[in-house]
């Protein structure tokens, strides 16, 4: 359904449906309707544009528009940003990964970090592990977790190696798939995805 109101111009709305104009019927025709065959958004600027002389209502949309928006600024910007950091290629990708979370936490330090491991990227949090230099991953890990990252291992990595899950250092907990991990904290959680 179109609502059409004549004017002698268009108007730009800002962050909302963008109106069209129809040349070949002088007329001021709103933005394509969503899927249950209104457009809410175009309703009620057709609405404001019945109600109010037309001087005011760009003024009237744009003020709108600014409100909504600064208040979904406000929203996104008061609540920690998710993090999943995916590794699984190894140890040497682990010992990167570890610094970039420090220096992550450093930097930001309301940041919610979750690893996620599957692969050879699950050897790190394996007890005994050492880094390429030879240095136990387990004070890291720890320190890491200290500060509230969450570290996760995939089972089926474990159960295809034949590595038992008592082998798994505390710290980290034990899911079902590594990769179904990452997908659902990405889309479930809205988490954003970093790969060292």
């Amino acid at each position: 359904m179109r609502i059409m109101r004549l004017y002698s111009r268009s108007v730009s709305f800002p962050n909302g449906p963008q109106p069209r104009w129809n040349g070949s019927r002088s007329a001021f025709a709103l933005a394509q309707p969503n899927r249950s065959g209104s457009n809410p958004a175009a309703l009620w600027t057709a609405l404001l544009c019945l109600l109010l002389p037309r001087n005011l209502v760009p003024a009237l949309l744009a003020v709108l528009a600014l409100a909504g928006n600064g208040a979904a600024l406000a929203q996104v910007s008061e609540a920690p940003i998710k993090v999943v950091y995916h590794i699984s290629d190894g140890s040497a990708q682990a010992a990167r990964g570890l610094v970039n979370i420090q220096n992550h936490l450093n930097a930001a330090p309301e940041t919610r970090i979750t690893v996620v491991t599957h692969g050879p990227g699950i050897d790190f949090l394996l007890e005994g592990a050492t880094d390429p230099q030879g240095h136990a991953f387990t004070g890291a890990i720890g320190a890491l977790a200290a500060r509230g990252v969450d570290f996760v291992v995939c089972n089926n990595t474990l159960v295809g190696r034949g590595i038992p899950a008592d082998k798994v250092v505390l710290e980290a907990k034990v899911v079902p798939s590594g990769v179904a991990e990452v997908a659902r904290l990405q889309a479930r959680e809205g988490y954003v995805y970093i790969r060292p």
